[in-house]
């Protein structure tokens, strides 16, 4: 039995449940494809796979079944692997820099635009910041981290960001790139650059990180024990068993970090695949245990608070 896997890969770092299961358990066949999250959905759909994955969750008229794929019932999102998306920046002899939402967000829609600006000193008292021009990377394609990005500014900074929440980006200005691992190398090559991406991209780097001033009594770094507890913070919002979850952008909780991506595993709430559903709930089962989580930290994506994944272990229980 075996189930095949789309869902948005980064190299060097993604979170890939799939590895550790199949070493768990080898009698079980996982395919993946890293054809991103939208390709990972389009497949599981139209029946091609057992499962999908998505930074995104499915919802609405796009959640129900079709044809044999989920016949009758509808698609649920599991959330499985969380992680930071950090600010990584290129500034010499700048080793530690803090930011803020509503700075973040004029920086990126171009309405800060100096490095020396008094609004980035203002936050970073002491500290040299240069005259440099700065740029504002972004992703060119449609992205998961994009969108959770771009919710981030509108949540936590309303007044100023007031772009929609979407996978296309939408600020003003600065430059872009195709990719989460393009982003990262622009940004590591190009003196006065900043951009977003998933942790693993600034560890591999040596990339130094923005940390966030959420107004709690310390500026917040990005790692995998802060974006844990960021997830804590969420409410599950997903009707019956959908596990949709709900982060608290405007988090001032101590060591916790706000900008937070989760992955999720989307499967059906009934009418999955009679053939691999044996092998569809050991996977998952596997993957929400604590054993499942435990390695993530390792290549910098964050577990699941064990309410949460306590919550997920369940609705897989019931699945059919």
């Amino acid at each position: 039995m075996g189930g095949r896997h789309g869902r948005q890969a980064a190299p060097g770092g993604q979170a890939d449940p799939g590895k550790e299961y199949q070493r768990a358990c080898p009698m079980v066949l996982l395919r993946y494809n890293p054809i991103g999250s939208g390709g990972g959905i389009a497949q599981f759909r139209r029946g091609a796979t057992s499962f999908g994955g998505t930074d995104t969750p499915v919802e609405g008229r796009d959640a129900v079944g079709l044809g044999a794929q989920c016949a009758g019932g509808r698609i649920i999102n599991l959330p499985l692997v969380g992680g930071p998306i950090a600010m990584g920046y290129n500034l010499p002899d700048v080793d530690e820099l803090v930011l803020d939402a509503e700075t973040l967000a004029r920086i990126f829609d171009s309405r800060i635009t100096r490095w020396n600006d008094p609004a980035i000193q203002k936050l970073n008292p002491g500290a040299e910041l240069p005259p440099l021009a700065i740029n504002p990377v972004h992703r060119s394609d449609g992205s998961g981290t994009t969108q959770n990005f771009q919710a981030y500014l509108a949540d936590a900074a309303p007044d100023v960001w007031q772009h929609p929440a979407e996978k296309a980006w939408h600020g003003r200005g600065g430059s872009a790139e195709d990719g989460s691992e393009a982003v990262a190398s622009a940004v590591n090559y190009t003196v006065g650059s900043i951009g977003y991406f998933e942790l693993s991209y600034a560890r591999e780097l040596g990339m130094s990180t923005v940390r966030i001033d959420t107004g709690a009594a310390q500026p917040v770094a990005a790692s995998t024990t802060t974006a844990s507890a960021g997830i804590a913070t969420a409410d599950v919002i997903g009707r019956g068993k959908d596990m949709i979850l709900r982060l608290d952008y405007q988090t001032s909780a101590p060591e916790t970090y706000p900008i937070v991506l989760i992955s999720y595993e989307i499967v059906c709430e009934k009418g999955n695949l009679p053939a691999t559903l044996p092998a569809l709930k050991s996977f998952l089962t596997y993957t929400a245990s604590e054993e499942g989580q435990e390695p993530l930290s390792r290549i910098h994506y964050a577990p699941l608070p064990e309410s949460v994944a306590t919550e997920v272990r369940k609705v897989i229980n019931t699945l059919r």
